[in-house]
C-alpha cells in the first residue's frame, strides 16, 4: 500500500503539471532497492536475489512547489480533495518504512527550484534545504528506505509479481477516460512496462455505460482482461480516480465462476464503478466508504446502499456478458447433471427442490466441492422437514381443514424426496463397496494378492464389537443380509473376552455372531428347542493353496472348532442372561476364500456339495449341528452383485 500511494501521487503530480501545461512525455519509474545489487550464481547459473529495502519512485510531475509543499506538512487537507487526496496516505510510508527521503525539482513559474527534506516518525519534515538551481529537469523522487521485516517478509520479492500487483492496483487509471502516464518497474537491470503489461492483460478494450441510481450519476466501466492474468471476476469501487474497495463476483452473478470466454478466448472479467456520489462518501484514508450496505425500510429511496447500487449494476453485467454467461450455464449445469448421473444419484430426488441459480456450478469445479454444495441443499431440505414436522402436528388456529391437509400433503411429498435421496445414497455406498472388494481380489504390480485383513477390514473393522461402530461402518451384508441383524457380534477377538460365553479360550474367530429370535423367551426353564444360533465367518488370503488335516491349516475345521469352544462356555446374552440349551444353539460356519486344489480337497472330506454355479460348497455337519458354506471369492462377488443388480439399474448406475 505504501507503494501504490506513491505511485498514485506521482499519477496525480502529472495530472496537475499537464493540467497547467501539458502531458508531453510523462514517466514513472519505480525502481527496487536490495541490500546489494543481483548477482550471478556460478554454480547453478541462476541470479541470486538479495533482499528488498526500499523503493524509489520518480515521476515528472509538478513537484513539491510551495501549494503542494504546504498540503503535505498539513494531516487532514482538503487541497486536493477532488483527487481523492486528503493528508493521510503519506502516513502509510512510515508505518512500512524507517524514513522517506524526497528530492523534488519544480517550476516556480518561470524559475526552477529544488527541495529536499527527509520524513519520519520521530521529526515529521526535517533537513528541509530548497534553492533554485540553474539547470536540470523537472522531477521528483519519493525514496521509501528502510523496508519494516514484519511487513518485508510477506511482500513480493521479485520483479514480476511486483509488476502484477503495481497494475492490478492501478488498472483504474489504464481503464477509465483519458490515458495513463508510461510507468517502469526496475530491478538492477531488468524492467518491465506496466503499459506493455497492461497489453498482455487486455482482451478486449474497455466498454462504459452510465446508470441513474436515486438520481446520482454513475459510471459503469466494463473490462476484460486475458485468462492468464491472477485476478478473479471483480465488482471495484472508485472515488475521485481512485480504486477503494474491490469485491468478488463469484456466487453473485449466475454463471460468472471460472474462467469464462468469447469469441477471442478465455477471459477473467472485472467492473469499476465510479460517481461524484462516490467520490463525496469516500473515507479520508481511502481505505472504504460511509455508505450503509443495506439501508433498511425506514430510509429506503432516500439514503444510496450498496445493495441499491449492485442491485442496479448487476443486470448491467448479465447484459454485457449475456452470451458468455449462457455457455458457462450450460456447462455448468451439464457438470452437475453428469455428477449426479453417474457418481451421486442420491441427490436426484432433490434436484427439484435446488433453485434454479442453485443449479449453476462452475464447470471445473471439484467432486469433493460439488459434493458439498449438493450435500448443503439436502441439509437444509432435512432441516426444513424437521420443522414442518413439528408444525404440521396440530392445525394453526382458525385453519380452515383443507388448509391443513394442503400442508400435511406438502409435507408428505418433502419427506418422500428425502427418504429416496436415503436410500439411494446407502445403495450407492454399497455399489463403492462392491468395487473395492473386486479390486482387493486382483493382483497388484508385484504380482501379489492382498492378505486377508484387507478383505476382512473392509467387510467389518477388525478387532471390534458391535456396540463400537455405527451400523453403516459394517459391510456384513456382503456375506449374508441376515448378519445385519444381530444380538452380538465380533471381529478378531478373542473367545474370553466375548461376554456372551465364558469360555476361557484365546483364540481368536474373523467374526462371530449371536442372534437371539425371541427374548422374552430366554428365562424359561424348560427344554424348549434353542432360541438363538451363532454364526462363525473365517476369511482366507486370495488363492492361498496349503489347507491340510488339523485346525491351524484347514478353515473348516478352524470354524467349526470355534463354534464347540463358544458352545462350552454356557452362552448368554450380552447382559448375562443364559440360552436354554446352549450347547445345542445352531452353528452357521462360513469360509470365505478361493477354490484352490487343496482347500476342494477339504470340502470332499467333509463330503459338502458343491453349488450349483461350480462357485462354492456346502452341507451339514451332524456331529457339530453346524451348516457349513465354503464361498470363493468369484462366487461372493457374483453373488453380491446379482442381489444388487435391480437397485443399480434403477439408478441408473455401471452393473
Amino acid at each position: 500500500m505504501p507503494l501504490f500511494d506513491a505511485v498514485v501521487n506521482s499519477i496525480h503530480s502529472i495530472e496537475e503539471y499537464s493540467d497547467s501545461g501539458g502531458m508531453d512525455s510523462a514517466y514513472i519509474v519505480v525502481e527496487i532497492i536490495r541490500s546489494s545489487p543481483p548477482s550471478l550464481d556460478l554454480k547453478t547459473s541462476e541470479t541470486t536475489q538479495e533482499k528488498i529495502i526500499g523503493f524509489k519512485i520518480t515521476d515528472t510531475g509538478i513537484g513539491f512547489n510551495d501549494e503542494n509543499m504546504e498540503s503535505f506538512e498539513t494531516l487532514d487537507t482538503e487541497y486536493k480533495v477532488d483527487k481523492g487526496c486528503r493528508g493521510v496516505g503519506r502516513l502509510l510510508w512510515l508505518k512500512a518504512f524507517k524514513h522517506v527521503e524526497v528530492n523534488s525539482i519544480y517550476l516556480d513559474e518561470d524559475t526552477l527550484k529544488r527541495r529536499k527534506f527527509r520524513f519520519d516518525v520521530e521529526s515529521g519534515v526535517s533537513n528541509l534545504d530548497e534553492e533554485i538551481i540553474e539547470t536540470g529537469e523537472r522531477s521528483t523522487t519519493v525514496n521509501l528506505v528502510g523496508f519494516d521485516e514484519k511487513y518485508r517478509k510477506d511482500a513480493y520479492k521479485t520483479l514480476k509479481p511486483i509488476s502484477n500487483s503495481l497494475l492490478e492496483h492501478c488498472l483504474w487509471y489504464f481503464v477509465r477516460d483519458g490515458s495513463s502516464p508510461s510507468i517502469i518497474v526496475k530491478d538492477g537491470t531488468d524492467e518491465i512496462s506496466l503499459d506493455n503489461l497492461y497489453e498482455e492483460y487486455m482482451h478486449t478494450s474497455a466498454f462504459t455505460e452510465e446508470i441513474e441510481i436515486q438520481k446520482q450519476e454513475f459510471s459503469v466501466t466494463h473490462v476484460k482482461f486475458r485468462a492468464t492474468s491472477t485476478k478473479l471476476h471483480m465488482l471495484s469501487f472508485c472515488a475521485a480516480n481512485r480504486l477503494v474497495k474491490e469485491e468478488t463476483l463469484a456466487d453473485k452473478i449466475i454463471g460468472l465462476s471460472g474462467k469464462i470466454g468469447d469469441e477471442n478466448g478465455e477471459f477473467i472479467y472485472s467492473c469499476y464503478v465510479s460517481s461524484p456520489y462516490l467520490d463525496k462518501k469516500v473515507r479520508p484514508e481511502r481505505t472504504g466508504f460511509d455508505i450503509e450496505e443495506n439501508v433498511g425500510a425506514l430510509l429506503q429511496g432516500k439514503e444510496i446502499s450498496f445493495q441499491d447500487i449492485r442491485s442496479n449494476i448487476f443486470p448491467k453485467i448479465k447484459n454485457y456478458l449475456s452470451e458468455s454467461l449462457q455457455e458457462n450455464i450450460e456447462a455448468g449445469k451439464l457438470r452437475l447433471k453428469t455428477f449426479v448421473d453417474e457418481k451421486a444419484p442420491k441427490y436426484r430426488p432433490i434436484l427439484g427442490r435446488i433453485p434454479d441459480d442453485e443449479l449453476v456450478v462452475d464447470a471445473n469445479i471439484s467432486d469433493k466441492d460439488l459434493e458439498l454444495h449438493l450435500h448443503k441443499h439436502l441439509a437444509e431440505l432435512e432441516r426444513d422437514i424437521i420443522e414442518k414436522g413439528n408444525e404440521i402436528m396440530s392445525p394453526v388456529a382458525g385453519e380452515k381443514k383443507e388448509d391443513y391437509q394442503r400442508r400435511v400433503k406438502d409435507y408428505l411429498k418433502d419427506v418422500s424426496t428425502v427418504k429416496q435421496s436415503d436410500l439411494t445414497g446407502y445403495i450407492c455406498h454399497r455399489k463403492v463397496i462392491i468395487d473395492l472388494l473386486e479390486k482387493a481380489l486382483e493382483r497388484n504390480q508385484k504380482g501379489e494378492y492382498v492378505t486377508e485383513n484387507v478383505i476382512h477390514e473392509l467387510i467389518m473393522p477388525m478387532r471390534k464389537e458391535s456396540e463400537d461402530l455405527f451400523p453403516e461402518n459394517c459391510n456384513l451384508w456382503l456375506l449374508d443380509e441376515k448378519l445385519v441383524f444381530h444380538h452380538y457380534l465380533a471381529s478378531d477377538k478373542t473367545i474370553n473376552s466375548m461376554p456372551i460365553t465364558g469360555a476361557s479360550d484365546q483364540n481368536e474367530p474373523d467374526i462371530l455372531a449371536l442372534n437371539i429370535y425371541d427374548q422374552p423367551l430366554l428365562v424359561s426353564e424348560d427344554q424348549a428347542p434353542p432360541l438363538a444360533s451363532i454364526t462363525v465367518v473365517e476369511i482366507k488370503r486370495p488363492m492361498r493353496n496349503d489347507a491340510q488335516s488339523g485346525e491351524q491349516k484347514d478353515p473348516i475345521e478352524q470354524t467349526l472348532n470355534y463354534l464347540n469352544r463358544v458352545r462350552s462356555g454356557k452362552v448368554t446374552t450380552v447382559t448375562g442372561r443364559p440360552i436354554p440349551n446352549s450347547d445345542n444353539i445352531p452353528g452357521y460356519c462360513y469360509i470365505v476364500c478361493d477354490l484352490t486344489p487343496k482347500m476342494i480337497e477339504r470340502c470332499k472330506f467333509f463330503d459338502l456339495k458343491k453349488t450349483g454355479d461350480g462357485m462354492g460348497y456346502f452341507g451339514f455337519h451332524e456331529q457339530y449341528k453346524s451348516y457349513i458354506e465354503v464361498i470363493s471369492f468369484d462366487r461372493l462377488v457374483d453373488s453380491v452383485k446379482k442381489r444388487h443388480r435391480a437397485f443399480f439399474d434403477k439408478l441408473g448406475l455401471p452393473a
